[in-house]
């Protein structure tokens, strides 16, 4: 207990900004990703074919290389300056978005082709049957894969901080610095996130309860 006691304020500092770069990373991957998805769906071959290639270049790439990019390439291109943080919150929702998109497809193929043709023979455009009628069915077939996906992001902020960024996974480096027993602290950084994948899991099942009833 030492460990935490005499560093806790480094612990609640660096879990703050783990759980900063998760909330906005899984905002913007999720949005990101359904678009995506909408778009790999498309009727427009050009579409289709520019989602194909985002998630297959994405998804294939480490995402150490994915950080090592907007942190030492990007600012070359001097178009915008970017703090560390939103740098891997950027990096991290560019990734994850390939992941979100893949599960949210699968879940559109679940929905039966006839409840679509149904759809466009009302009158519905494209988008409007995606947004009406397939995706509020589709999202209610993906929560395992959806939930597992964003649990894998919380764990991939760990990445950030070989980039500057001082979050969780930064905190045996400031350890080893002061001293400190660095397996411990490894030891309860670990178990704090399995506090925070907790009540991810409890949302999955609630989710999955409440639309299993609806359906």
């Amino acid at each position: 207990m030492s460990v935490l006691t005499n560093f806790s304020s480094l612990f609640l500092s660096a879990f703050g900004t783990t759980l900063k770069l998760f909330a906005f990373s899984a905002v913007g991957s999720l949005i990101l990703g359904t678009f995506l998805a909408m778009l790999r769906v498309s009727p427009v071959p050009v579409f289709r074919a520019a989602a194909t290639t985002y998630v297959g270049m994405l998804r294939n790439t480490p995402l150490t290389l994915v950080f090592f990019f907007f942190t030492f390439a990007y600012p070359l291109l001097k178009i915008l300056k970017l703090d560390p943080d939103p740098t891997a919150i950027v990096a991290l929702t560019l990734y994850t978005s390939a992941f979100v998109c893949e599960v949210v497809r699968s879940g559109i193929n679940t929905v039966p082709v006839g409840q679509a043709e149904a759809s466009r023979a009302l009158g519905l455009t494209f988008s409007q049957m995606l947004a009406s009628v397939v995706l509020p069915q589709a999202l209610r077939a993906v929560v395992p894969p959806l939930v597992s996906t964003m649990i894998a992001l919380l764990k991939n902020t760990t990445v950030a901080a070989g980039f500057s960024v001082q979050d969780a996974g930064s905190i045996s480096y400031s350890l080893s610095e002061a001293g400190a027993d660095t397996l411990v602290g490894l030891g309860w950084v670990a178990f704090f996130f399995v506090l925070l994948v907790i009540p991810l899991t409890l949302l999955q099942r609630s989710l999955e309860k409440r639309w299993s009833v609806a359906r």
